[in-house]
């Protein structure tokens, strides 16, 4: 049977997976079994404790649950991101050199960076 044309394989496991709790990347392992979920054993333990204190308050299983803070600074970085955004796409129409799009470009790439780290 040829590897290349089978499409039972999922295709997960070519893209860089994250820890489901700090969103570090995580290593590509040869490990057989599931895949990894967290980067180590605290981040582990600190997704069990938030479960935990979800399952007590009667909330969902998939609920997400934010501090005042931390929604504030997931809307903040939100709207770096789309500021960023906007600037790129003002510059392109402005005709702004290839350079300072690409130096416009990385910016807008660092604000989508830290967009990702949701803790």
């Amino acid at each position: 049977m040829d590897v290349a044309a089978d499409t039972t394989f999922p295709s997960t496991r070519r893209q860089a997976r994250h820890c489901a709790w700090c969103g570090q990347r995580l290593p590509h392992g040869t490990r057989v079994g599931r895949p990894r979920r967290y980067c180590g054993q605290p981040c582990r333990q600190r997704a069990y404790e938030q479960r935990a204190a979800v399952h007590r308050g009667g909330l969902p299983e998939d609920a997400v649950v934010l501090s005042a803070e931390e929604l504030a600074d997931l809307q903040d970085r939100v709207f770096q991101l789309r500021c960023a955004a906007e600037d790129v796409v003002t510059a392109a129409e402005d005709g702004v050199g290839r350079d300072e799009l690409r130096h416009m470009a990385a910016g807008l790439a660092e604000a989508a960076h830290r967009l990702e780290r949701l803790r």
